[in-house]
Formats: C-alpha cells, structure tokens, sequence
C-alpha cells in the first residue's frame, strides 16, 4: 500500500457579531472554554483543558458576556465555577451544530481527499463507501485512511446506500437488519435489490437501537408506547432512514398512532444528533444506538438488536481495497474499537456470507411480509 495521504478534516465554526456588525466574536476558543468548564467546574482546570491563560479566559469570557448582555459563568468561592443557563446553552447549541454537521463535512472531506488522491502518481483506486450512519463505519473509515487506502464515505439511508452499490455507484454500501421477530419486516425493503447471485455480504457488527432518555429518565419513559404520553417530548431520524423504518415497525406493533407522538415530525440526520438535541433539553426521548446515548450522557432503554452488513459484488471480494476492509474487519485493532463501546459488538467482523447464509429462509420471510 501507499504512504497514508494526511485525513483532510472540515470543522463547523461560528461567530457573533454586533449589531453594527464592526465586531465579531470569535466562538470557537470561548467554546472550547465553556465546555471545558461545564465539563470540569473548575475555571483553572478549563484553562489548562482549553490551553489558554486565566487571565486571557476571563477577558474572553467578560467580552461574551458583554456580547450576549448576560453573563456565562458564575464563580462561588470555595465551590468552583459553573455555567450561567446561557453558558450550556451556548456549549448545547455547539454540540447539536458539531453532530448535525459532522456526516456531511466528513463527506465533504472525504470527496476533497479523493480528488486530491486520484491526481498522485502512485494514486490507487479509491474506495467508495455509502452506509448508514454508525460508529463503527466511522471506525472502519478512519483504519482504512491510516493504512493507506484512500477511502470516500458518504452517509446515506441504508436502503439508497444498497442501490447506490447495485447501481455502480460505490463499491460497498452499509445498512443493517433486526435479529428476531423483526427481521423480516426491517429487511423487507432490501428485498428487491439482493441478487444472491452478485452480491455478497460482510459482517461488520451488532448492535442495540432502543430509547435515548434524558438522564435519570425523568419522564420514566419505559416504552415504546410511553412516546404517546401527553408532555413527552419526541425527536426522530429523518425520513427513509433505516432507524426511522425500525422505529415505525416498532409504533406498528404497539399500535402506536404516530399523530399522538409529540416531534414525530421533528427529524435529524444521525443518532449523535438526536441525543444532543435530547441532552440539550429540548426533547425527552428520541430512538437511536447507544453509544450516542453514552456520548451524550444520557440513559438508554435497549429495545431492539440489529446487525450492521457491509454489501459488495462478489467480484469484488479479489479487489486489494476489498481484501484491506477484510483485514481491518479481522484485526484486533479494530475489534478493540469496537467492543469498547457499550451497545456494539465486534462479533464475527470480516466473515464473508451469502445472502442465503445471512437469511435463511429468505424467501419464507418475505411472503410473511408481503
């Protein structure tokens, strides 16, 4: 393989102006700084985290809290210091920026370093990924990028992810499938597109999807069925996403009216994101994986597990990128990654299956579906 080209990263930043706009504040230092002591309650401790002096983190600090008209942080002798409401306010707001936006400026990233790859006179051929949005593709990604294989991972709904893949659009695409009861239903959209002559199907994890609960579950939201409760605040994935059809499945079972789930219609586009909006208070409940949950530190109610498949073309399988997601899968540094999370499981990561031997009795679940 080729020397690894440096991982091209694409940050979100965002200042305040004024009103008469002749002066901007700079956010991204005054974050990292509120963060750190929201995080560490100590002012000194936020310092030396934010790398910054006490005496240029007060001036920065006085400065947006003259901006904002309020102050940020609240220093008690003998106590440390904390954030005003305005001060999590501000650190929630960059966290829900930083997960909304990160799929899309990696993808971004990922499409810059592809082109900058394909114009080196060594370039190999560029992997192409779309998946489902997930930590371990994420993982995946970046062990690729350090042995040098150039990688271009777009996030997508796990059923365009397949198309695209049929479509010759990328080499591998990513979704996943609930174990058990649910399976037929959750892979009844695959159905149309599995050619169990051409394809062929990697493992790559399982993993729980359940309820992301603020912490100590305040609303005691136990169940499905607690989403139609009056005063539960509810937020969703998107539309076509794999984790909303699960979702669905899950509401059609209980004979859950969507109508009656307050923020039904309200949407984001990763399981990060959900659980910042719900960290932040602006939700109670949403549906996602758990390590999301965990980031965010929040409590989860496991409901439902799945397995994550990497899909190619069978031919593909003799390709050098392909044998290199292979050796990743199989290596104990990414199994390491992996099982470190709570909610995912390395399992049998890197063993090839035909799409019988993923699903047997394939077609007696689909006539149960259809």
């Amino acid at each position: 393989m080729t020397e690894p080209m440096n991982r091209i990263l694409i940050k979100p930043e965002w200042t305040i102006s004024e009103d008469d706009n002749s002066v901007q504040q700079q956010m991204p230092v005054l974050l990292r700084l509120l963060t750190a002591i929201y995080e560490l309650g100590s002012l000194s401790k936020a310092c030396q985290a934010a790398g910054v002096s006490y005496r240029y983190a007060w001036g920065l600090i006085r400065d947006g809290s003259r901006i904002f008209g309020v102050p940020l942080v609240n220093l008690t002798r003998g106590k440390g210091a904390a954030l005003t409401t305005l001060g999590e306010k501000l650190v929630w707001a960059d966290r829900r920026i930083s997960a909304r936006l990160a799929p899309i400026l990696d993808s971004l990233a990922a499409e810059l370093a592809a082109e900058l790859e394909r114009v080196r006179a060594d370039a190999q051929p560029v992997l192409r990924i779309h998946a489902s949005h997930g930590y371990a593709i994420a993982v995946l990604r970046d062990l690729l990028v350090a042995r040098g294989v150039p990688v271009e991972l777009h996030f997508r709904a796990s059923v365009d992810a397949f198309a695209s893949m049929d479509q010759g659009k990328c080499e591998m695409a990513g979704f996943h499938v609930s174990i058990g009861a649910l399976q037929a239903s959750t892979l009844a959209p695959f159905m149309r597109l599995f050619k169990p002559r051409t394809h062929t199907l990697i493992s790559l994890i399982t993993r729980r999807q359940g309820l992301m609960v603020a912490s100590g579950n305040p609303m005691s939201i136990r169940a499905i069925t607690d989403l139609a409760r009056p005063g539960v605040r509810f937020v969703n994935r998107q539309h076509g996403s794999g984790t909303r059809r699960l979702l669905d499945v899950l509401l059609a079972n209980e004979q859950v009216d969507s109508h009656l789930i307050s923020g039904y219609e309200i949407a984001e586009f990763t399981h990060d994101a959900v659980a910042a909006y719900i960290a932040s208070g602006m939700a109670d409940a949403g549906f996602g994986v758990e390590p999301g949950a965990r980031k965010f530190r929040l409590d989860f109610v496991p409901l439902v597990n799945e397995r994550y498949f990497l899909a190619c073309r069978t031919s593909a399988l003799a390709t050098e990128p392909v044998k290199e997601v292979l050796a990743v899968l199989r290596g104990n540094e990414f199994r390491a990654m992996i099982n470190d999370q709570r909610g995912l499981d390395s399992g049998d990561a890197g063993r090839t299956l035909s799409i019988e031997e993923a699903f047997p009795g394939l077609s007696d679940s689909t006539q149960a579906v259809a």
